[in-house]
């Protein structure tokens, strides 16, 4: 039997969520920025009113502003985000338990087998062809129609709905009427839909693999499609079959159950910093804030210990770097961060300027790693323990109320919570090459 599979997208989220807040914002051009004077001045979301101006993601304020002199700039309020996240997702839970988060304000459902709880349909439900069930574009659509009511009509937030027999189709299906629109791309009709679109329009298909399937001619998903098996693997390795699959509608990857974390493959936060930093001891510093964060959601996930640190790096120039490396399995923040720190000061010395660091890990072992001499010794599970203590104390009192002695040394950083204000879009597919490792973070933008 044909898969059901939704993608559903949440138009503009934060934005969204401002102008629920605040109705004297509905018909204005409207971005959710960060904090200009912390340095964190770029746009996070806006509305369509503000697309219209070419607003993008990631323009800074005075850009955005330069583009559009009306635009009205909010700060973000994260907690009424995650809120209106949750209630969304429980009306998706209301038609399959099999919901599948990528970010705050996107979702995977699959309801092949729960098409009895939609409405009625009054078309023909599907057609038989070759021995099975092939459902009709008709009845697709009225699925994908029904939860994108649903939403609207119990929230007042608009989503783009996908339906298709994979979720590769399905997330490509979201994207193709915005706002508030539902798309089906169904056996019947995915050639004629998908295979004239460009090739970056694929997911996992960002700005570098992009170049390098133009070097090779590859311009539309058609073109990917079409592609010789043996040169995509000398290009592009393991990563080459991935993207001939998605390109040719083979994905059959299931749609992970609510509460079901086994997809994530890395854990990280990035932070633009109030200032340009210019001393090692500012970026230990900052990079011991990142992995506070980082060695806390790593503890919380249960998925054990990482082998591997990355670390980002953007300058004054906007420039990026990602460099990483191997490392002893841990969860703890200070080895994170020693690891992070030896892996910039391998790569920069003064004078530099550093506008943004991004901490990241990965190789988790799921709990399944030998313990080490010094582990069997003690050392390890007792700063671990410790580690532990200090996240329930945080809990409790607040993050502030037991802080490192090197944090500690900027009254500022004793309250940047980057864990507690920033919003994580999983790392869902792990044969990416990772076009865009400088943004973790989902920026309910769409």
């Amino acid at each position: 039997m044909e898969r059901i599979i939704l993608h559903s997208d949440l138009n503009n989220f934060y934005a969204s969520v401002e102008r629920l807040r605040d109705s004297s914002l509905v018909g204005k051009p409207i971005a959710v920025c960060g904090n200009v004077e912390e340095r964190h001045g770029i746009v996070l979301a806006k509305s369509e009113e503000a697309k219209k101006f070419k607003i993008k993601t990631g323009d800074t304020v005075w850009q955005a502003k330069k583009k559009c002199p009306n635009l009205v700039t909010i700060e973000p309020h994260f907690d009424e985000y995650i809120k209106y996240s949750r209630k969304v997702k429980a009306i998706y839970a209301r038609y399959t338990d099999l919901v599948e988060n990528y970010g705050i304000d996107e979702c995977w459902l699959d309801v092949t087998h729960s098409t009895g709880i939609f409405p009625p349909y009054a078309g023909e439900k599907y057609q038989r062809e070759s021995g099975g069930e092939k459902y009709s574009d008709g009845f697709l659509r009225h699925i994908g129609d029904a939860v994108r009511l649903a939403v609207k009509s119990e929230l007042n937030l608009t989503v783009s709905v996908g339906v298709s027999f994979n979720k590769i189709y399905a997330k490509l299906g979201s994207d193709l009427k915005k706002p508030d629109g539902t798309s089906v791309i169904s056996l019947a009709n995915f050639k004629n839909v998908v295979f004239g679109l460009p090739v970056s329009d694929l997911l996992m298909v960002g700005a570098k693999t992009d170049v390098k399937l133009r070097e090779m001619g590859i311009r539309t998903i058609g073109d990917l499609a079409a592609a010789d098996d043996d040169k995509m693997l000398a290009k592009f390795g393991k990563f080459g079959k991935t993207l001939l699959v998605y390109a040719r509608g083979e994905d059959v990857s299931p749609v992970r159950a609510i509460g079901d974390e086994r997809d994530i493959k890395s854990i990280g936060n990035s932070m633009t910093c109030p200032k340009d930093l210019t001393d090692l001891e500012e970026v230990k510093r900052t990079l011991y804030v990142l992995s506070e964060s980082v060695a806390t959601r790593l503890r919380e996930s249960g998925l054990g210990l990482a082998d591997t640190v990355h670390l980002w790096v953007r300058d004054k120039d906007l420039n990026s770097f990602t460099v990483q490396k191997k490392v002893r399995h841990t969860a703890l923040c200070g080895e994170i961060a020693k690891h992070a720190y030896d892996l910039f000061v391998s790569k920069f010395s003064p004078p530099f300027f550093v506008r943004a660091l991004g901490v990241t890990v990965s190789g988790m072992d799921k709990q399944s790693s030998q313990l080490t001499f010094e582990e069997a010794d003690g050392s390890y599970s007792k700063r671990e323990k410790l580690e532990r203590c200090v996240d329930e104390i945080r809990k409790k009192h607040g993050y502030s109320s037991v802080q490192r002695g090197i944090i500690a040394e900027d009254e500022a950083e004793m309250y940047n919570d980057v864990k507690g204000t920033h919003l994580i879009k999983p790392a869902l597919f792990e044969d990416g090459e990772g076009d865009n490792p400088d943004n973790p973070d989902g920026d309910g933008g769409n």
